[in-house]
């Protein structure tokens, strides 16, 4: 088990973009939440259990974003501790 922390910059606020990540994670039974950032970056963290099937599929969401989101950016690290308790995907504010 691994937890990534993306960082996602481009018009990414205040067009359904978490919305549209959270919805689309929870659809694919990963655990995690998204939220926005003060600087306009959206931030989602996110517990992999096969980080090589789950990666490549959370990163084409990520970069495909929201109708009317622009991504022009997706950064990732891994964390190497993660003591969060999640319960499915939600939304932060």
């Amino acid at each position: 088990m691994q937890s990534i922390r993306f960082l996602v910059s481009g018009k990414v606020q205040g067009v359904y973009y978490r919305k549209f990540v959270s919805d689309a994670l929870r659809r694919l039974g990963v655990q995690g939440y998204v939220r926005n950032l003060p600087d306009g970056r959206v931030e989602a963290v996110v517990r992999l259990y096969d980080e090589e099937e789950e990666l490549p599929r959370i990163l084409e969401i990520l970069h495909r974003g929201s109708p009317l989101s622009e991504v022009e950016k997706v950064e990732y690290e891994r964390l190497e501790e993660d003591d969060l308790l999640y319960d499915g995907f939600e939304i932060r504010y």
